[in-house]
């Protein structure tokens, strides 16, 4: 393996976490700002308030995307094993 496949692989890798990761981080994170801005107007302060939508929104995208998440990985763990 030359020095060119390994950064190929490399940037692969982090493409291949921002494609995974990143609409989880991004929806819970808005998420957490709307129910921020809520108990700043409704001066409602318990920490399961936050919690748990952002985990029953974490869930419905993994309902909805985890298939194709899958198959992102499988896809490309498949191809790392063709290149040994």
């Amino acid at each position: 393996m030359t020095e060119l496949e390994v950064g190929n692989l490399m940037y692969d890798v982090f493409v291949l976490i921002i494609q995974l990761a990143g609409p989880l981080l991004v929806i819970s994170m808005f998420v957490g700002v709307l129910i921020a801005i809520l108990q700043a107007a409704t001066q409602i302060h318990e920490q399961t308030i936050t919690f748990v939508p952002k985990l029953l929104v974490i869930g419905i995208i993994l309902v909805f995307g985890g298939g194709q998440m899958l198959r992102a990985l499988q896809d490309f763990t498949i191809r790392v094993f063709d290149m040994i």
